[in-house]
């Protein structure tokens, strides 16, 4: 039996994620940044000004899970349009990719030059080769087009949030540093930086950045 949400992992190429152990590509230690060590970084909070409306929620995105977490986060505004006939404008969506969905974050780039689809055994929405690219960024040419909701770009112009864990980030850098036989973090960072999806916002932590959603009146749900 067909459901929206088996159809829409589907296009996405998801049903082979995670096999066995369900853990992303790590940074070798050595290479990797000492992420305990606090980074001088100027957090941007102003996305606290975007959480409005009577009905706020977080959802919490720890793991890739299928891009299941952006999935779950559209379909509680449609659900709640369609139950109560509530404004989509009435309602906020906070997205906190974390841990190991901080890959979620990156732009195609990034994907392309690190497997990250082979490490994640993630095929593409044929299902036959390794995703290049990051599935909640963009869909298939050929989707119906109600699936460019589950976008990142379609998530944030309907009023959602998308926050990234600053942590989680220092993986990132680490796998820059390492390839690029880099010197120092500050360098890797900066190179990072640029293929950070656009719009998404690093926080403190992925903790920090839901923990505050909360504090703005976002209800919470663990969403992958």
């Amino acid at each position: 039996m067909s459901t929206p949400r088996r159809d829409f992992l589907g296009w996405l190429g998801g049903s082979a994620l995670f096999a066995s152990t369900g853990l992303p590509v790590r940074v070798p230690a050595a290479a990797s940044p000492n992420v305990l060590q606090p980074i001088a970084t100027d957090f941007d909070m102003s996305w606290i000004d975007r959480v409005k409306g009577s009905h706020r929620a977080v959802f919490d995105s720890p793991g890739i899970s299928e891009g299941a977490a952006i999935f779950r986060a559209v379909i509680w505004k449609r659900q709640y349009k369609n139950v109560y006939g509530t404004d989509p404008a009435d309602m906020t969506a906070v997205l906190v990719l974390r841990h190991e969905a901080i890959v979620l974050a990156m732009d195609d780039a990034f994907w392309a030059e690190f497997e990250v689809g082979k490490a994640n055994k993630l095929k593409d929405a044929k299902g036959k080769k390794w995703a290049k690219s990051n599935p909640i960024l963009s869909v298939p040419s050929d989707a119906p087009p109600t699936w460019a909701d589950f976008t990142l770009a379609k998530f944030q112009q309907n009023g959602g949030v998308v926050l990234a864990c600053n942590v989680a980030f220092g993986d990132i850098v680490g796998q820059y540093k390492a390839k690029g036989k880099l010197k120092t973090n500050d360098e890797a960072r900066k190179i990072a930086l640029t293929h950070l999806a656009p719009g998404v916002v690093l926080q403190p932590s992925g903790v920090f950045a839901t923990l505050r959603a909360q504090e703005a009146g976002c209800h919470y749900i663990i969403a992958s």
